[in-house]
């Protein structure tokens, strides 16, 4: 069986489910996502037919330019995931949920990927860190 990774927000009242394990764990500079702290895994939302990742519980959205928005806890504030605000080609949704919200055992191995969203735009060159480098 395929491994899942589960998270949930401080309060328990929101939770995630990731198929498998991601590829990396995006830390990414632009001006939200650095003063959110997150560490991003990505991949599309189920929408009950296609295995993606499975969101439980009420969030509220801080909607960020056209492109995505940011839900957050509405009891404790975490930061949960980010959705795309528009369907790809496929009529698939991009999503990414926050690795910070997983049990530690579950993701510390995960390596860490650099995203520069604030100037370039461009994923940089792996450093050799992984998230227990950003926990511990």
């Amino acid at each position: 069986m395929k491994q899942l990774i589960e998270g949930a927000c401080l309060c328990g009242a929101v939770h995630w489910t990731f198929p498998g394990e991601p590829d990396g764990a995006t830390a990414c500079n632009c001006t939200a996502c650095r003063r959110y702290g997150v560490l991003w895994a990505y991949d599309y939302e189920s929408d009950g037919q296609t295995v993606g990742i499975n969101i439980r519980g009420t969030t509220r959205a801080y909607v960020r330019g056209k492109a995505l928005e940011f839900h957050f806890c509405p009891e404790c504030g975490c930061v949960a995931f980010w959705r795309g605000l528009r369907l790809d080609e496929q009529g698939r949704r991009r999503i990414a949920v926050n690795l910070r919200l997983a049990e530690p055992e579950a993701v510390v191995q995960i390596p860490i990927d650099h995203f520069d969203g604030l100037d370039t735009f461009d994923d940089l060159p792996r450093d050799g860190k992984c998230v227990a480098d950003y926990w511990f």
